[in-house]
């Protein structure tokens, strides 16, 4: 398993990212979650057997409405997610 945190910044909260983002992550075989921060930005943990899976999901994002909102962008890869199903959207 090939797992990613992305956090992003920009105008990301308040303008249905989370939902797009899990809306994307449907048509991909990916599993995590993506949550705001109180500093305004937007982490999200995802991870998926194969790595160009992977990079398609997170691609599409930069490529949908999500993109223009997106000012920067910090990716990093992380141990693989335990206890995760699907991808959700963190309170």
């Amino acid at each position: 398993m090939i797992a990613k945190q992305v956090l992003y910044s920009g105008r990301v909260q308040g303008v249905g990212f989370r939902y797009s983002a899990r809306q994307i992550a449907s048509g991909y075989e990916v599993t995590g979650w993506v949550k705001n921060l109180p500093d305004g930005r937007v982490e999200m943990q995802v991870m998926a057997a194969d790595g160009e899976e992977l990079e398609g999901f997170l691609q599409e994002i930069l490529d949908s409405n999500l993109g223009s909102l997106i000012r920067e962008q910090e990716t990093k890869s992380i141990p693989a997610l335990t206890g995760v199903k699907g991808f959700t959207i963190v309170r």
